[in-house]
Formats: structure tokens, sequence, C-alpha cells
């Protein structure tokens, strides 16, 4: 296939309903590169024409009549019957556009068939047919005629090298030798190289029509349409070294020349222009047709204004993508080229300096193709991100941004740098981006945008390259999950959140010697590092930050580290979709902002599920992200026979409206949620009655035995004193969700939590509301795992941290509705 008709056959395919005349012109196009023989297997599908065309049309030809029959299919048609011998069927395919085209342009037809006629072998028969019309038109002053019959007398002269060409005067094909004799060979090669000449006549003809000649708009259109075709053909033959007809862009220089108000030389300039590369004349070419037509004083030829777009609409169109793609680009990146910074107005100006655009801007003529502006943009603009472990003093901001990456000094931390720049020029990419030396740490506005933005750079780039440094060359399965990598803090959301990421071992050589284009497509990969993290492959592959809960996010970072504190927050923001401003020297605080706000987006309790120490933040937070790694406690969930039973156990300890009390109580709650630290946590609580002190353990460790009111007896430890001063202790149960069970009706709260049980296939069974709520008590009744709060002097609370997770034992105590307290505490 030439690219001609790879570019025709894909304009065909992308559009929804394609025009009869490209289709056929489609056909001409294949016909004049030979490749008439291929067409004949189609052809024999064909059950809708007259028995002389089913062995020798083509599926175009034949789409392009079952589209809408027309003038220029029939031509088409025409053309490769001829190419298979086949004269009588051209001739009548000719007798069936006469038939289909308005009378006005039976002449066009009637100049048509007689130059097919001549290069078919009746060549005598042809140029006296000719110069009749030629005479007769003349008799009649029929100035529009003449001119176009003229078209048709050079063909019957030849020069004697056999030279296609044209002229527009009577005089000067009568000054050229005429070749008498001429004759069509037998054999194939010579057969479809007539063929090939004979579409050319057709492509030329159409060539030379200008507003001199009135024609229908629909023939002007398919004509116009020829023209493109050829100057397609020409500038492909030109840019791959072949031989024009005549000279491509020298023959349309000339046309211009000849006659400088006709638009449609221009046209055929700006097709040559743009088929050889050069955009820039091609679009001032395209502009000099577009002025002339608006300039014309053929009302018809203005209209035709309207069925091109300018190179100034196609560039504003162009200018929203690529501002709308930069914003979701890094601030800085590194040009592999220059290896110079860039930042966005850089960018943007290589963009519009480069020859990528003026393609872009000079093939959109008719209409804007937006899916291709989207695509050219998205790949001139994608970019390479870095993924690694700082090492020591890596290359900074101010390091690179007064020289190139090429010219730092030769030392392995900078060398690294140059091999990932290396590795994304080899890829294709003409931006990379590296943590040590795209961001102006100097400046905290950008140093804070751009660690907000990370998350989405990562996810959005074409590539996320990965250097292992401390893995030998050749790897092992094995050695990615062992590596410091998969250690940091940092790297957890480098791993997730692109889309396409590769592995390098130390030696800049794949992982595995996996020579994949995407690691996350590897199955051995993939469950290597699903086995490590322990979580789906698939999750990791296609991660977004909904597709997990909070707790499990939580615990994934849980054994990961950072050099700097107030990382282990900043880290995680795009993991949970964050808004916090990162700001370096709030220490631990950092981690309380994150889950403070994770609590107030959500509503979401999870994040107090822990033992171990309390933050300074709020005593309902933890001071180390790592108790995360612990599994809490999880009940299982009551239901069929066993829930039956409980139900008929408390019918008799519950009254309905005891039940119905609580269970409105507990419905409206409202979530949790912060306010200047204070912790306003939705619960129902249970008085601690007595509280003993039953042995010392190791580093002050006390344990402790509390008598529960209708909960009976708890154990715990905690290296708090908590019988020095007198103080009222409770155990709170938090986990609402789980006490209300299957949603049942209150969207609110439910929509903020992403801790939800799968739907089920089933819809939830009819329940009176009695039943309802002793189902709920039921689910309250169930051991939990409890907080541990004393009341302050004003009446707030705080959080008792305990060394074990507190477990408040459930069934087979004696609860009744004075032990069920419902309220909201404020936590300091």
């Amino acid at each position: 296939m030439s690219r001609t008709e790879e570019l025709l056959s894909a304009e065909i395919s992308s559009a929804p309903s394609p025009s009869h005349y490209m289709l056929a012109n489609l056909a001409l196009i294949r016909v004049r590169i030979r490749h008439v023989a291929p067409a004949m297997e189609d052809a024999k599908k064909a059950s809708l024409l007259p028995f002389y065309a089913m062995c020798t049309l083509t599926y175009m030809h034949l789409k392009s009549l079952q589209v809408q029959p027309s003038p220029i299919g029939y031509i088409a048609m025409a053309v490769v019957l001829l190419g298979q011998g086949n004269r009588e069927g051209a001739l009548c395919e000719f007798d069936l556009a006469f038939h289909d085209c308005e009378l006005h342009n039976n002449r066009l037809i009637l100049l048509l068939k007689l130059i097919l006629m001549f290069e078919s072998g009746a060549q005598e028969e042809a140029i006296s047919r000719i110069e009749h019309l030629v005479t007769r038109a003349k008799g009649d002053n029929d100035d529009e005629a003449t001119y176009l019959y003229t078209q048709g007398c050079p063909w019957s002269y030849i020069p004697e090298d056999g030279t296609l060409w044209t002229s527009n005067t009577i005089d000067r094909a009568h000054r050229e030798p005429r070749l008498k004799g001429y004759t069509m060979s037998s054999s194939r090669d010579d057969l479809t190289r007539r063929t090939a000449e004979a579409a050319e006549i057709s492509l030329c003809i159409g060539r030379t029509i200008t507003e001199k000649t009135q024609m229908s708009m629909e023939t002007v259109d398919w004509f116009a349409t020829l023209r493109f075709c050829k100057s397609l053909y020409e500038a492909e033959q030109s840019s791959s070294g072949g031989k024009l007809v005549g000279g491509c862009t020298a023959g349309c220089d000339e046309a211009v020349k000849a006659d400088p108000s006709c638009p449609w030389g221009y046209e055929d300039q700006h097709v040559a222009l743009h088929g050889i590369g050069q955009y820039d004349k091609a679009i001032a070419a395209f502009e000099s047709m577009l002025r002339i037509i608006q300039e014309s004083p053929d009302p018809a030829i203005r209209q035709r204004r309207n069925n091109y777009i300018s190179p100034s609409d196609a560039m504003e169109a162009i200018d929203l993508v690529d501002r709308e793609v930069l914003q979701r680009c890094p601030l800085v990146v590194i040009d592999v080229v220059t290896g110079c910074l860039c930042d966005r107005p850089e960018q943007m100006c290589i963009f519009k300096a480069g020859q990528i655009l003026k393609q872009l801007v000079s093939s959109m003529t008719r209409e804007l193709d937006h899916g291709r502006i989207q695509q050219v943009v998205e790949e001139f603009f994608g970019y390479v991100m870095f993924s690694h472990v700082w090492q020591g003093e890596e290359p900074s901001f101010q390091d690179v941004k007064s020289k190139s990456v090429w010219n730092l000094p030769d030392t392995p931390l900078n060398n690294k740098l140059r091999d990932f720049c290396r590795e994304a020029s080899k890829l294709g990419h003409n931006w990379a981006w590296s943590d040590t030396c795209c961001i102006d740490r100097s400046t905290s506005a950008i140093l804070n945008q751009s660690l907000t933005s990370m998350y989405k750079w990562y996810a959005g780039s074409a590539v996320t390259l990965v250097y292992l440094a401390g893995v030998a060359h050749p790897s092992n399965l094995g050695d990615l999950t062992r590596s410091l990598w998969m250690t940091r803090g940092w790297t957890l959301q480098e791993l997730l959140s692109p889309k396409v990421i590769l592995f390098y071992d130390s030696a800049w050589k794949r992982y595995l010697c996996n020579i994949s284009t995407n690691h996350k497509k590897t199955v051995a990969i993939m469950q290597e590092l699903a086995r490590s993290i322990k979580i789906p492959p698939e999750t990791i592959i296609s991660f977004s930050p909904d597709n997990l809960g909070v707790r499990e996010k939580l615990r994934l970072a849980s054994t990961r580290r950072v050099s700097v504190e107030e990382d282990v927050a900043y880290s995680l923001i795009g993991i949970f979709k964050s808004d916090i401003k990162p700001h370096y020297g709030d220490g631990a605080d950092a981690l309380g902002h994150l889950l403070e706000e994770i609590v107030a987006r959500s509503g979401e309790v999870t994040v107090l599920a822990w033992s171990g120490r309390s933050s300074s933040y709020n005593t309902c937070l933890l001071a180390s992200i790592s108790v995360y790694s612990q599994s809490p406690h999880n009940p299982p969930p009551l239901q069929g026979e066993e829930m039956e039973t409980c139900i008929m156990e408390l019918c008799g300890r519950f009254s309905q409206q005891e039940a119905l009390d609580i269970y409105g109580q507990i419905n409206s709650l409202v979530p949790a949620r912060f306010a200047a630290r204070r912790l306003q946590l939705p619960c129902v609580f249970f008085s601690i009655i007595k509280l003993t002190m039953q042995g010392l353990g190791e580093g002050g460790e006390k344990l402790y035995l509390a008598k529960v009111s209708g909960r009976g007896q708890v154990f715990f430890r905690t290296t708090d004193d908590l019988l020095s001063v007198p103080q009222k202790y409770i155990f709170a149960h938090p986990w609402i969700r789980h006490i209300r069970g299957p949603s049942n009706g209150n969207v609110e709260f439910e929509a903020g939590l992403d801790e939800v049980a799968p739907p089920s296939s089933l819809p939830l069974p009819q329940v009176d509301d009695y039943t309802r709520a002793l189902q709920l008590i039921a689910r309250l009744e169930q051991p939990f795992n409890a907080l541990l709060l004393a009341q302050q002097p004003d009446g707030e609370y705080k959080r008792v941290a305990a060394n074990n997770e507190i477990l408040v034992p459930g069934f087979g105590t004696d609860i009744t509705p004075q032990n069920i307290k419902v309220e909201v505490l404020d936590i300091l």
C-alpha cells in the first residue's frame, strides 16, 4: 500500500458516512499506483452490478456506488475495467454516468469517455470526435464547451518521449507532432501501465478546472478531491525520491504563476509542499488559496470557503489542547536532547516552533480532527518519570538550572541522572523528570505544589523508570521485593500510580531481562510484588485511590521508611487524595494533619484501631504509622440462624419501645469529625465500674482489670498510672457502621465510607422496625475493640494508650437498656 492509499483509506474508515466521490477517488488512486490485480479478488464478491463488472471491479468501486450512484463512481469503474481489458464494459459504465449526471455536466463526461477511448486503443475515433466537438463548440460560440474540450486535445498529441503533459490551448496542441498508430500492448505490465495512465488523465483533467468552467457543486467537489489525491500521490513520490510526472512542486509553482487568481493551484501547491515536509510554505499556500476564494467575484466560489478551515482556526483548537495537557505535566522537566531544564512556557515555545505543530496545522484543511490533535499533543508532551532511592548528594535544581545534564561533572550520581535521560530518549520521549533536579526546593510554593501533584504526575507519565541501584545484573526473581527501593515511603505511590512502569537493575538493564514495554503487564513481576505487599496483582496494575480502603492503604505505608519525618504524611497525599498543605517543620503533626483530614472527609474511624503510643496531635491518633501493620479485631458478621437465636434471646430483655429508642439514637449519630484538633467521636460507651491493677511488667508496663457495666471483666496493659488520680474511665465503641449493619437507608453517613461491604446480588429481606432494632442490638453485643477514654475536669476525654488491643467481651452478658449509652464525645 502506498502512503496515499493509506491516508485515503484512513480518512474513509474514520468517516461515519464517507462521500461517494472520495470512495471512487480511492479506487482511482489504487489503479494509478498499479494495484489492479489485487482488486480482482474483491470484485468477485460483487452481486449488484452487471455481469461484465462482476470479476473486474474493486470493493471501493462497488462501495462508492452503494453509497450513492454518481458520475465519479462510474468513471472510476470504467478506468478499472479498461485495466482489465474490458473496453466494452468501460463504455457501458460511461453510459450510466451520463444517466446520473446533470445535463450541463454531460460535456465533461463525454470528454473523459473520449480520452479513455484513446488510451484504450481507439485513438483515431477519439481524436476525430474531440476535434469535431471543439469545432462545433466554437461554431456555436459556446466558450465554456470550447474551453472544456480543448483540455482533451493534448492527450491526442503525445511527444516523442511518451511523457504525459497538459496544455490549455488548441494552438499549442496543434503545434505538437501527432503520434499515429499507437495501440495497447497485450502484456500485463503494459496493461496496468496504460490503465494507470488513463487514471492520470482523469486526475489531470480535474486539475485544469477553474472558475472559468461553470459546473455543478458536486462535480467541482469530486474534481477537487481528484486534485487532492493526485497531489498526495505526487508528494509521496517526491518524498521517496520518485520522479514526478512533470515535476510536482515545480508544476504547482508554474500553475500558480500562470494564473495567480486561481485558488486551486495554491491548493495543489499546499498538498505538494506538505508532502515533502515544507509545512511553513504549505500553510502559506493554503492561506493564499483561502484569501483568493474569499475575494472571488463568483458567489459559488466564495461559498466553497465553508468547505475549509483556516490555519488560525486549527491553531486555536490545538492551543486549547496543549494548554490543558501541559497543566497535567510537571512544572519543570529535562529536555533529553539538550539536557536543559524547561518549564511549561518554554515547552510551549519549543512545540510552537517545531515541525510537529506545523505538520498538524497543515494537515487539517477541511475539518478539525480533535482526536488527532489530542494524540499529537499528548505524544509531544509525554514525559518519563524517574523513581529511585536517593544515594547522597544528588544533582539539584541549582546544579542543573544553568547547564545541561550532559555537561555535569563525571560523578556516579550525575551519571545516574544521565543514564535515566538517555533511557528516556531511547524510548522515544522528549521530556524526563527527576525529583532530584526538577524541583526548586528553595521556593516553598513550588516545593508544595510539586509534593501535592507528584502522584498525578506519576499517574500521567508516558512511562516511569525504576532504578534498583542495589540489584546486580543479571537480576533474579525476588531481587525487586528485597531491594531498598521497596522500603522507602515515596516509592509506594511511584509503584502504584503509573500505568506503565519499567524496572532496571544497577547496570540499567531490564529487570529479569524482560523486554516488555510495560512491566505491569508481566505476570511474574506483578505476582512477585503482590506476594510481597499482600494486595491483588490487579490492584497494582490499575490502582486508584478509591479501590483500596483507608486501613489497607495505611497498612501498605506502615512498612515504609522516610528520611524526613513529615514525609510519612506527604508521601501519602496522592494515595489518599488529600488536600493537606506540606510544611516542613510540623514534625509528627504532619501525620496528624493527614489522619485528621481522612476522618473529617469521610467519617472513617478505622484509623483509630491501634495500640501503642498516642500522638501529641490528638490522643486518639497514633504516634507512628508503623503501628498500622497490626491487624485489628474484626468481628464476624451475624447472620442466619445465629442472628435468629440472638433476636429471640433479646426479645425477652428489650421491649419494642426500648429497642426502637436505641435504634433511633444510633442511627441519628453524625459522622466523626475534627475541629481545632478535637475529635468529635460518635460512639456507644460503657462505664468502667471498678478498675484494679493486677501486676507490673517490663518497662513499667501495668496490667489492669476493669469491670464494665453490662459487659463483664476486661484486662488491658498500659504504661500510664490510672489509679494515682481519681478519674472516670469508659470504654468507647466507635465502630458505628458495623453496629448499623447492612445499609438501612441512612445514605448520608454510609456514602462517606470507603470500607464498605461488597454489594449482595440479592435484595435484603424485608423486616419490621422492631426486628431491625434487635438485629442492631445483637451486633452491639458482639466483642469489640474498645478505646479506653479518661474524662477530663471540663468534661472532655483523652484516650489512654494501651500496649495491647483492648477486646471487650460480648455474648453471654446481661446487657440492658440502661447499660447502653449513645453520645458524641469530645476527645482532646
